[in-house]
C-alpha cells in the first residue's frame, strides 16, 4: 500500500494515507491538542472581558485580509464564549446611498465600542485602501484623502481611550484559490460568495500593491499593523487570541500564558514585504 508524505502543522503531523486506524488516532490527537489550547485561551478571554466590563474599557479589534483569509472564523472564535451583551461582531455591507454622501468614517463611528464593550470589525474602514481602490469603487482622490486621514482618526480614537488592535490575516495565492473553490462547491457556504470574490484571485497583484501601500502609510506607533500568517486557520485563530491577550492587562491573568508564535504573528515591517515573508 502506497503512503503519501505527511503534512505538518502547529498541532503535529497529519499523515495522509490509506490506513484507517493510525490516521484517525493521529488526527484525533491533533484535534484534541487544538481544542485544549483554544479552550485555555478562551478562558483567558472571559477573564479579560470581565476586566473590560468592570473597568469601563473600550476595546476595538480590527480583522483585515484578502477574501477567504479567515476573518469570519477568527472573529467567531474570539467571541464564541464571551457575553453577547458586551461583545459585537461588525461586518458592514455595501454602503447605502446615504453612506456614500456621508463623511467616510461616519458609518463606522456608530459601531465603535462603548464603555465595557469589545467590538470586532470583520473588515473596517480599510475597505477604502483595499477592495474599494482595486475594484474602482472610489476615486484616486478619495483614496488619497483616506490615507492622509486615517492615521489622524486612529490617533484620536486612541487618545480618547479606545484600545485598538489591528490584525491583517495573510494567506498565499494557492491557499486563497483553494478556499474560494471550496466555497463555490459547498452549498452551506455559498452565501460568502460575491462578485468581488470572483475577481479576487485575478487581481492578486493589484491587491498586493494596494496592501503594501496601506501598510506603509497607516502603520503607526499608536495603531500598528500585526501580521498573521493564516494559511493554517487553526494556528491563525489561536495565535490571534494569544497575541490579543498578551497586549492587554487584566485581573486574574495567567502568570505564564502560552505566548503567540513569533513566526506566525508579528508586527509589520517593510522588510517582511521585501523578503517575501508577507505573501507577494
Amino acid at each position: 500500500m502506497l503512503l503519501r508524505q505527511p503534512s505538518r502543522s502547529l498541532f503535529g503531523t497529519v499523515a495522509l494515507c490509506d490506513v484507517d486506524q493510525p490516521v484517525a488516532k493521529e488526527s484525533d490527537d491533533n484535534r484534541k491538542t487544538y481544542a485544549t489550547a483554544l479552550h485555555d485561551s478562551q478562558v483567558e478571554l472571559v477573564k479579560f472581558q470581565k476586566h473590560v466590563i468592570e473597568n469601563d474599557q473600550k476595546v476595538l479589534v480590527i480583522l483585515e485580509g484578502r477574501d477567504a483569509a479567515g476573518k469570519d472564523g477568527a472573529a467567531k472564535r474570539i467571541a464564541e464564549h464571551l457575553s453577547p451583551r458586551e461583545t459585537r461582531i461588525v461586518a458592514l455591507g455595501t454602503p447605502s446611498l446615504r453612506d456614500q454622501k456621508s463623511w467616510y468614517f461616519q458609518r463606522y463611528v456608530e459601531h465603535l465600542p462603548v464603555s465595557g464593550e469589545i467590538v470586532l470589525f470583520n473588515r473596517s474602514w480599510y475597505n477604502r485602501a483595499g477592495v474599494e481602490r482595486v475594484m474602482g469603487f472610489c476615486s484616486d482622490e478619495q483614496c488619497e484623502q483616506f490615507m492622509v486621514s486615517v492615521p489622524l482618526f486612529e490617533q484620536l480614537l486612541v487618545h480618547c481611550g479606545f484600545k485598538m488592535i489591528k490584525y491583517y490575516l495573510d494567506i498565499s495565492s494557492d491557499e486563497q484559490r483553494r478556499r474560494l473553490e471550496s466555497r463555490r462547491k459547498d452549498p452551506l457556504r455559498q452565501w460568502k460568495l460575491s462578485p468581488v470574490d470572483a475577481e479576487a484571485h485575478k487581481l492578486w497583484k493589484q491587491y498586493s500593491e494596494a496592501r503594501n501601500e496601506m501598510f506603509a502609510r497607516t502603520h503607526s506607533v499608536f495603531a500598528p499593523w500585526i501580521i498573521v500568517k493564516a494559511d493554517d486557520k487553526r494556528a491563525a485563530r489561536l495565535n490571534i487570541i494569544r497575541d490579543l491577550l498578551s497586549r492587554c492587562d487584566y485581573h486574574g491573568k495567567e502568570r505564564h500564558p502560552e505566548l503567540p508564535d513569533p513566526n506566525l504573528i508579528f508586527l509589520y515591517d517593510e522588510l517582511a514585504v521585501r523578503n517575501g515573508v508577507i505573501a507577494e
